[in-house]
């Protein structure tokens, strides 16, 4: 999905009477949205899938599957201040584990991984803004 397409969604998703909703289309993307009383966020999961690639960081080379951003925003390793990581380089990590959030126009969105595997790099910051395609983490 385009970034336009979600952010509609979301708009669509905030000015209705519905307080969630799961959709899955036919290419494999899943969003699911969830009114929150309190807080009023939406939450968005979507799957992040690359193929393995190799990618030269600082003259080192790092064969894995590199976990991209769906969309642009602020990048949180944690889910508040006094939180920890969701992951740091070396977490084993499993298909539907939390990596990170992605905060976009006032909206958590937690970003899963769609494999198992391992962190061996995190290629952006806590706190940090994101582009649309940005690599966050490469999986072993």
């Amino acid at each position: 999905m385009k970034y336009e397409e979600i952010k509609r969604l979301m708009d669509d998703m905030g000015e209705s009477k519905l307080t969630s909703i799961d959709i899955e289309f036919p290419d494999g993307v899943k969003i699911s949205m969830k009114k929150e009383a309190e807080t009023k966020e939406k939450k968005e999961t979507l799957p992040i899938v690359k193929e393995p690639q190799s990618m030269i960081i600082n003259e080192e080379k790092i064969d894995g599957k590199e976990i991209k951003s769906p969309m642009v925003g602020t990048f949180y390793s944690k889910s508040s201040p006094t939180a920890n990581k969701y992951v740091e380089v070396g977490s084993k990590v499993k298909k539907g584990d939390i990596l990170c959030i992605i905060e976009a126009m006032k909206l958590m969105n937690e970003i899963e991984s769609e494999f198992d595997g391992e962190i061996v790099k995190i290629c952006v910051e806590d706190g940090e803004m994101v582009d649309y395609g940005k690599t966050l983490f490469i999986i072993k």
